[in-house]
């Protein structure tokens, strides 16, 4: 197939898989992605938000701006990726709720011991991969990898995306 009838997405996707083939290194990113995800979005939402903000919801905060700016990003990519990721936040974004109210630790200490572990455990896939992580040769591939995986559902799902 010609690379100009490749859509910019799966173009990216297609790169993102080049060092994603072996089956363990797959594996550790099905578990160690989403867990990664979800400390970012914890421990932004651990920042302090002005009171103003913190009035109108509790579910305005720094966590939900990077969450907005990202699907900016992924609606110029694929608006129907996009509307997943949006559902995998909010899934993730009552979680954080759970965690917060129920936790012995705060959420960011919560948050930075899972951030820590998913990444010892990214590395060592790729180290099992015998290839570097993709996000070292762009940072864009940080905000693909959670596609990359997505898009297997849809793929599964028979959605196009």
């Amino acid at each position: 197939m010609s690379t100009a009838l490749v859509s910019p997405v799966q173009r990216l996707l297609n790169e993102y898989a080049e060092s994603h083939q072996n089956p363990t290194n797959k594996l550790v990113h099905w578990v160690c992605v989403p867990l990664i995800m979800f400390a970012i979005l914890g421990l932004l939402w651990s920042v302090p938000v002005p009171a103003a903000v913190r009035n109108i919801s509790p579910w305005l905060n720094w966590a939900t701006v990077v969450m907005v700016l990202a699907v900016a990003y992924y609606v110029r990519l694929s608006g129907r990726l996009a509307v997943g990721m949006v559902l995998v936040w909010a899934a993730m974004a009552l979680g954080l709720r759970v965690v917060d109210a129920g936790a012995a630790l705060p959420l960011w200490a919560v948050c930075l011991i899972i951030f820590v572990l998913a990444w010892v455990g990214q590395f060592w896939g790729h180290k099992v991969e015998g290839k570097k992580p993709s996000f070292l040769k762009d940072l864009q591939f940080l905000l693909i990898g959670p596609l990359w995986l997505l898009h297997f559902i849809y793929r599964r799902l028979g959605w196009r995306y």
